[in-house]
């Protein structure tokens, strides 16, 4: 025994070695005292084995165990006989038990010291290590006649390994992590010296084009802002497309005045488009945003490039947020990539066009809005003074005859306080809309103020225009206007015609001809029609 708790000894730490040397010495000096001291001691054993601070545990030769101290019990709940033999192994956590047997079957067929570290179930449920020690007790034959050894708790012990292992490993990894890293700076330091003449000569090359593309860019949009019309504007498009995309293929589609077909109004390097295509078959139209579609992509492909095997752009052509067409552009099997930098320019080129097409609308629509009566639509006085002039030179140079009436609705004061301001602007309306199905396409009818309209007549001669006033007098008695469900009554008007060369030769004269002559009708009792008097005819009524 005495050499089985010096076995023992071994394995504890300090303060269980000073219990362990007292309990040797107390069983010394007993063990000489026969076999009832022999009990003795033994039941001494069991007292100082449950006082130590480690589990201190006997076995049979054939690994059975035959004691525990208490403490296991304490721990883990079990019963003395639950622990004898092997049952203490239904405490080893059941990751554990495996190999925990394992060495245990091994110490026992080589006779060797057994060490393992192994988890206990506490009776709490919760789980602590423990570090098992044991040695075989040999006779003086070598035979293994008892096994004895310790369990000892290694729980924060075991803990402050794990820490430390840890943050050896963390350690470990940040240095590893920076050797990479700086393994990887240094060959992409050798790469980039490597590199650096070809993107420098790249970048070179690519500012460049840039900086041209840039200044045709400028060059264009200097163009367009002097265009006065949109095929102007289109024709400087795509004469400068082929210079700022070289490495494109594209073309140009507007959409027609009904605005259910997309025409090609021009291509350049050889795209070959569809000849006409409805809108509905491309995205960028109907949703007013830029559609790239890469090769090989059928999410959304455009219907009218079903042709189209390479990556292709449609931008939309966009005035005033309406759209006009769109700008289609085409990848080439040299360059097949389009990079973000090409959309923001190809978007450009399309703003650029649109910003002139709106340019263009919003001029017109000032010079419009200065030229037109905003009540009837017709042509004012503004543009009546413009265009006679220039209506007289010609019609000088070309020896031709020119006709100017001057026509005045009969009582209209009386539409404004029997039927209210509204229906005379209907009457006013409807008069402007009778006149303007009443003349050529060449013919220009103004409203000059309140109920009075001027028609110019180019190429016709006196007799022409007093039957056009007639005309028009006659069949403008049969107009019906309509206010509010009922019939205004009828419309009649007096006119006054003036012709060239009879009459004058300058506007003023002209003019002046014309409004006397309405004058003289008026006076005559209105609803009719009255020839201007010549110069001649004038001057002997003064005789």
């Amino acid at each position: 025994m005495a050499v089985a708790l010096f076995v023992a000894y071994v394995g504890l730490n300090p303060a269980a070695r000073t219990t362990a040397m007292r309990m040797f010495s107390w069983i010394a000096l007993r063990g000489r005292r026969g076999r009832r001291s022999g009990e003795c001691a033994e039941l001494s054993f069991s007292v100082l084995a449950d006082a130590a601070p480690a589990i201190l545990w006997t076995a049979q030769p054939d690994g059975s165990v035959d004691f525990i101290s208490d403490t296991l019990y304490q721990y883990t709940g079990f019963t003395r006989e639950h622990a004898m033999g092997w049952g203490w192994s239904d405490a080893v956590h059941p990751d554990d038990v495996a190999v925990c047997k394992s060495k245990w079957e091994h110490s026992l067929r080589a006779g060797e010291p057994l060490e393992v570290e192994y988890r206990l179930r506490g009776i709490d449920g919760g789980n602590r290590w423990f570090l098992i020690k044991g040695n075989p007790v040999r006779d003086q034959q070598g035979r293994i006649i008892k096994w004895i050894g310790t369990c000892i708790d290694i729980e924060e012990r075991r803990h402050h390994q794990q820490i430390l292992e840890q943050q050896i490993k963390e350690r470990t990894e940040e240095l590893a992590e920076a050797n990479t890293r700086l393994q990887e700076e240094m060959w992409e330091k050798d790469l980039a010296r490597q590199k650096l003449d070809d993107q420098n000569e790249k970048m070179l090359v690519d500012l460049t084009a840039r900086s041209q593309r840039a200044t045709l860019l400028a060059q264009m949009g200097e163009l367009l802002q002097s265009c006065m019309s949109n095929d102007e504007v289109f024709a400087a498009a795509l004469g400068f497309a082929p210079k700022i995309f070289p490495t494109r293929r594209g073309f140009i589609a507007l959409l027609n005045a009904g605005r259910d077909l997309a025409e090609i109004a021009g291509q350049w390097h050889d795209c070959q488009p569809l000849d006409a295509f409805e809108p509905s078959s491309c995205w960028a139209l109907r949703t007013g945003q830029p559609h790239l579609v890469v090769a090989g992509d059928t999410t959304a492909p455009c219907a009218h490039a079903a042709g189209v095997k390479n990556t292709y752009l449609c931008v939309p052509i966009l005035a005033q947020g309406e759209a006009l067409g769109i700008l289609h552009f085409q990848v080439i099997d040299e360059d097949p990539a389009l990079v973000d930098s090409e959309l923001s320019l190809k978007t450009t080129f399309a703003g650029q066009v649109g910003l002139s097409v709106a340019n263009i609308r919003l001029r017109e629509a000032l010079r419009t809005q200065s030229i037109k009566d905003p009540l009837t639509g017709l042509y004012n006085r503004r543009y009546l003074e413009e265009t006679i002039e220039r209506e007289i030179r010609r019609a000088v140079r070309a020896e031709q005859g020119l006709g100017v009436l001057i026509l005045d609705l009969d009582h209209f004061k009386k539409f404004n306080d029997t039927h209210g301001h509204d229906a005379g602007d209907t009457v006013l309306r409807e008069t402007a809309s009778f006149l303007l199905k009443s003349v050529r396409a060449e013919d220009i009818v103004c409203r000059v103020g309140g109920e009075e309209f001027v028609i110019i007549l180019p190429v016709a001669d006196l007799k022409v225009t007093q039957a056009r006033g007639e005309r028009i007098r006659a069949r403008l008695r049969e107009l019906t206007v309509m206010h509010q469900g009922r019939s205004l009554g009828m419309v009649t008007v007096s006119v006054g015609v003036a012709g060239l060369p009879q009459h004058g030769s300058s506007a003023k004269e002209l003019l002046e001809a014309a409004d006397a002559a309405l004058y003289r009708a008026k006076r005559e009792g209105r609803d009719r029609v009255a020839v201007a008097e010549t110069p001649l005819t004038v001057e002997v009524k003064l005789a």
